[in-house]
């Protein structure tokens, strides 16, 4: 097997793993060094898979095999893949990666010494090209749609490496913070996550999806209504409230804490928005 059939096969191998990993990094190591990897079957196929991952073969074997572990259900494994693609390529869209961003990589995601190497081979690869890094962004964003707080988390350690080297109280460089714009919208995040990775702050113990299913809203409501749905909801279970329909103190005790979780919310929504 030539050179560009081991780097497909150590790509694919690394997002599955096991035998299965191993089945499919020989198939496709074969079809690499074949050059038939990007050419449709016989009956055709959607030119969606070879625009997404030509002209590179780095990056189409690093794609086939973010799709394979979306497809097969290994999120786990996906969002393994994708941290180490997207950091990689963060760290290179600016300028060559240097030291700094590799410590900050490193102090961040504390690899295993087992798998040093071969999360490095991959950190290599994937910082040869940085103009495909949406789409590994928008698969992961897919996947994890139920799941707000892991790509939260994941944008945090993208901001954390993007200000290792960058001059304290100076401002990000413009490829970076159009880097992370763009994975920002493609993860679906809401403004408070941006503005939370960007200052560098902790999230809240509630994710903005958790607190607009606590006061009973939809995340397209308005202001007002959000607003006045929280109202209503803090004088519904207001202790005095209770008191005055001869509620018991054990129906009174549970309205209390029903009501620090609904102050809880509004304040996490109040964040996001800005109000």
């Amino acid at each position: 097997m030539s050179i560009w059939g081991k780097v497909f096969g150590t790509v694919a191998g690394f997002a599955v793993g096991g035998r299965m990993g191993a089945v499919l990094g020989a198939a496709l190591g074969h079809a690499a060094d074949r050059g038939t990897l990007l050419e449709p079957p016989s009956g055709g196929w959607s030119d969606r898979w070879a625009s997404r991952a030509a002209p590179d073969p780095n990056g189409a074997a690093a794609f086939v095999a973010a799709k394979f572990a979306a497809v097969t259900g290994r999120k786990d494994q996906l969002y393994a893949l994708c941290t180490i693609i997207l950091t990689a390529k963060l760290a290179k869209c600016d300028a060559p990666v240097n030291r700094r961003e590799i410590d900050a990589f490193k102090s961040r995601l504390r690899v295993p010494p087992e798998n040093v190497a071969e999360v490095g081979r991959l950190f290599d690869l994937a910082r040869q090209r940085t103009d495909d890094y949406e789409h590994f962004a928008r698969e992961l964003g897919h996947s994890f749609r139920d799941d707000k707080l892991m790509l939260e988390d994941l944008l945090s350690t993208l901001f954390f490496i993007a200000r290792a080297d960058c001059p304290k109280g100076q401002p990000l460089h413009p490829a970076e913070i159009r880097f992370l714009s763009r994975v920002h919208k493609a993860f679906g995040l809401s403004q408070g996550a941006w503005d939370r990775g960007e200052s560098g702050r902790s999230r809240p113990a509630m994710a903005e999806d958790d607190a607009y299913t606590v006061l009973g809203v939809s995340m397209t409501a308005t202001n007002e209504e959000i607003r006045a749905t929280w109202r209503t909801l803090v004088r519904t279970h207001h202790p005095d409230t209770l008191t005055a329909r001869n509620a018991s103190p054990d129906e009174i005790s549970v309205s209390v804490a029903k009501i620090s979780k609904i102050n809880a919310a509004w304040d996490v929504i109040k964040r996001d928005r800005r109000l």
